[in-house]
């Protein structure tokens, strides 16, 4: 469940990119990867929105993961949704929820928990670039769509 902003490396974006290399205690902030030596382009850094509590967490957040978003990022690029112009003058920051029980999970299918991120991290992408959903879209939905968390706990 990738959250992200989009921007120039010139600009608040970019600044906010490289503010993120000092790292946070629990909140460790990555570079985006599709393998040793192989930064994704545009530039991704992501961090996970909870403190990581275990090695194992973070094999999972800086593998599995990190390979989807990396992927998705790229595969945006090839497929023209980002264009090739430029990447190198943009960076993306994403902020990634791995539920804590992850790690945890012996039941834990890594290849969808991979195909899931892939395509959170498209989905992403795209509604950036398309600027959705607009803000007549969040009005007429005001009242039909709520957050997942508030099922049973607010009437609308």
């Amino acid at each position: 469940m990738p959250e992200i902003v989009i921007g120039l490396k010139s600009g608040p974006v970019g600044h906010a990119f490289a503010s993120m290399l000092a790292q946070s205690v629990g909140h460790t902030c990555m570079f985006a990867v599709r393998d040793l030596n192989q930064l994704v382009k545009p530039a991704t850094m992501m961090t996970s929105k909870v403190t990581i509590p275990s090695a194992e967490y973070v094999d999972l957040l800086g593998g599995v993961v990190q390979g989807a978003i990396s992927d998705g990022v790229l595969d945006s690029v090839i497929e023209g949704v980002i264009p090739k112009e430029i990447v190198e003058d943009i960076c993306i920051v994403a902020t990634i929820w791995l539920d804590l029980r992850c790690a945890e999970d012996e039941n834990l299918d890594k290849a969808d928990l991979y195909r899931t991120n892939y395509e959170a991290m498209k989905l992403a992408i795209k509604r950036a670039f398309a600027s959705e959903p607009t803000i007549d879209e969040l009005i007429a939905n005001r009242k039909t769509i709520k957050h997942y968390a508030l099922d049973g706990v607010v009437e609308y």
